[in-house]
């Protein structure tokens, strides 16, 4: 059981346990986005002093669990189980990164945007700040994240999910090709 648990799971494993878990959401009523904790959260400490957080927050306590959890899988996966190896990348996007100056990863990120060295820069406290700041807005203004619209909105056939994921892929693409070579 162990071994099973260590090593890599089938590529088919997610996909087949996201199907599981939204059947039973839209059985049970209820909506996945990552996203809206951080409202329930915020409802949570001065809910009833802004009206867009003034709602029962207590409704929501089940995705504060799926958020919890999912840091606690993050620490646990990369303190046990990645063995200290960088992740594995092909060789074409490690060619594609050398050529805009990365060098190929020996940890989890790359360092030249997530290290202290690189956010104590100007450049790097911008990147991230405007980048957090951008998806913080786009979230709001979109009305969720991409796993809420691209897995929740899609599987209860939201046609304003669909334009929003739309939107997310086209601006990945956009970043991808036409902004982020000229940042870095």
């Amino acid at each position: 059981m162990m071994d099973f648990l260590l090593n890599p799971w089938p590529w088919w494993f997610s996909g087949a346990m996201i199907s599981v878990i939204m059947f039973a959401l839209i059985f049970f009523g209820k909506s996945f986005g990552f996203s809206s904790n951080l409202r329930t959260i915020c409802a949570m400490t001065f809910g009833r002093n802004v009206k867009f957080f003034d709602f029962d927050w207590r409704e929501n306590t089940w995705n504060l669990t799926f958020l919890v959890g999912a840091a606690i899988g993050g620490f646990i996966s990369y303190a046990f189980m990645h063995g200290g190896e960088a992740i594995d990348l092909s060789e074409a996007t490690k060619l594609d990164l050398a050529a805009l100056g990365f060098a190929a990863p020996t940890d989890l990120q790359p360092s030249e945007v997530f290290s202290w060295e690189a956010v104590l820069t100007l450049k790097g406290f911008l990147v991230l700040a405007v980048g957090g700041f951008l998806v913080g807005f786009g979230t709001r203004y979109a009305g969720g994240c991409t796993s809420g619209h691209a897995i929740s909105g899609l599987s209860n056939l939201q046609l304003p999910s669909l334009v929003a994921v739309i939107g997310f892929f086209i601006g990945g693409l956009l970043m991808t090709h036409l902004i982020f070579p000229y940042i870095y």
